[in-house]
């Protein structure tokens, strides 16, 4: 069954679909959810694998994360197909120094 909202951001999905799995496929996850590639993407340059494991495995966990929270809203108004390059965090290049 097709999902007709991003759970991430609660706009329309578009022509394109990406499956993020809730818990990391690489740490024993199978559950997914369809999501916009911008919504995937900006979770995935925030969060690293482990993070998303052990603090925000669930949609509902990943909104109430600040740098995505913040992004979920600048998103708001956006047409369902919008993209825009999703640039690494500062949080993450700082972590990986």
């Amino acid at each position: 069954m097709m999902v007709e909202n991003c759970p991430l951001c609660g706009r329309p999905l578009g022509l394109r679909v990406e499956k993020h799995h809730l818990r990391p496929r690489s740490l024993g996850g199978r559950e997914t959810v369809e999501l916009h590639p911008i919504c995937h993407r900006k979770i995935h340059t925030t969060l690293s694998d482990a993070e998303v494991a052990q603090r925000y495995d669930s949609v509902a966990a990943l909104r109430r994360q600040p740098e995505i929270a913040r992004f979920v809203k600048w998103l708001a108004g956006k047409p369902p197909d919008f993209h825009k390059p999703t640039a690494t965090s500062r949080r993450r290049k700082a972590r990986a120094k």
